[in-house]
C-alpha cells in the first residue's frame, strides 16, 4: 500500500537543456511516476487486507445465517455476503487515515510556525518543518513526512510554493488542510501576516482534534455497550438453539424464519441508528 516517497516524486517547470545530466534523469525518472502521489480521498485495500475483510465478514455472516435458519444453503450465502463488506471496510479506512494526517499536520503546523517566528522565510521554514518532522516520526512512510517532502521536493524544482501546498490540500481532502492552504495562499500573495496565521491555525486545529478526542473518550463505553447489546440476542438464540432445540424448534419452521427474519432486520435497524448517533461531527 505505502510506496517510497523517492519513486513518486515530481519534477515541473524546468526543461531537460537547463538540467545536468544526472538531474535530466532524475526528471524522467520522476515524470513517469508524476500521477503516483496519494489520494487521500481513495483507499486502496491491499489483497492481504481484502482477505482478511472478507474472511471475517463472511464468517460472521454464515454463523448468524445458521443460528437464525439452520439451513446450510443460507449459510453460505451469508458466507459470500463477506464480498461486499471491502467496500465499506475501505471507506472506514479512508477515514481513519485522514484523521491520521490531520492529527499529524498540527504537529507540522507548530513546527512552522516556530520556524517563522525565527525569521526565516516560507520556503526554508517548509524545509525546516521537514527536517523536523523526520526527527518526530521515524518511520520513513508516515504519511505527512512524505507529504512535505514532496513539498520540498517541488520547491527545489521552482515550483510556486502555492500551487504546491494547494495541490497537497486537494489531495488530502480534509476541512482544516483546505482551510489552512486557502488562508495560506491568500497571505501569500497579499502579504498578510502568516506567522499569526499559521499560529491561529494550529491553535484551531488542536482544540478541535482535543474535542474530537473528549468526544471519542465519552462515547468508547457506550459504543462497547451498544455492540454488547447488539450481540446479547443473537447469542440469546443462539444457547437456547442449541441446548432447547425442542422449544425453539417452531421457530425454524412456518412461519417462524419469517419471524427470524424481523428480529434480524430490526437489529440491523438498531446497528445503523447506533452508527449514525454515535458518528459525531465537530
Amino acid at each position: 500500500m505505502s510506496i517510497s516517497i523517492r519513486s513518486r516524486l515530481i519534477n515541473f517547470g524546468r526543461s531537460k537543456h537547463e538540467l545536468l545530466p544526472e538531474e535530466s534523469s532524475k526528471l524522467a525518472r520522476s515524470a513517469a511516476v508524476r500521477n503516483n502521489l496519494t489520494d487521500y480521498n481513495v483507499y486502496q485495500m491491499s489483497p492481504k487486507e481484502q482477505a482478511f475483510t472478507i474472511g471475517i465478514t463472511g464468517l460472521v455472516f454464515a454463523g448468524v445465517s445458521f443460528i437464525f435458519y439452520k439451513q446450510l444453503l443460507l449459510s453460505l450465502a451469508g458466507l459470500l455476503l463477506g464480498l461486499l463488506m471491502p467496500r465499506f471496510r475501505r471507506i472506514r479506512l479512508m477515514h481513519l487515515r485522514k484523521e491520521r494526517l490531520n492529527q499529524q499536520f498540527k504537529q507540522a503546523l507548530y513546527c512552522m510556525s516556530t520556524s517563522l517566528s525565527a525569521g526565516r522565510s516560507v520556503e526554508s521554514s517548509f524545509r525546516e518543518t521537514w527536517k523536523d518532522l523526520k526527527l518526530l516520526y521515524p518511520d520513513p512512510n508516515c504519511l505527512i513526512v512524505l507529504e512535505f517532502e514532496i513539498i520540498v521536493r517541488r520547491l527545489d524544482n521552482g515550483e510556486p510554493i502555492e500551487k504546491a501546498v494547494a495541490d497537497f490540500a486537494c489531495r488530502a481532502g480534509t476541512e482544516d488542510i483546505s482551510n489552512f492552504a486557502d488562508v495560506f495562499i491568500t497571505c501569500k500573495r497579499t502579504g498578510g501576516n502568516l506567522v499569526e496565521v499559521i499560529r491561529r491555525t494550529a491553535a484551531i486545529i488542536g482544540d478541535k482534534l482535543e474535542i474530537v478526542q473528549d468526544i471519542s473518550v465519552l462515547v468508547a463505553q457506550k459504543r462497547f455497550e451498544s455492540r454488547i447489546l447488539l450481540a446479547a440476542p443473537i447469542a440469546m438464540v443462539a444457547v437456547l438453539s442449541f441446548s432447547s432445540p425442542d422449544y425453539m424448534a417452531p421457530l425454524y419452521s412456518g412461519i417462524g424464519p419469517l419471524i427470524m427474519t424481523g428480529g434480524l432486520l430490526v437489529l440491523a435497524a438498531c446497528f445503523w441508528l447506533i452508527t449514525k448517533i454515535m458518528d459525531i461531527k465537530v
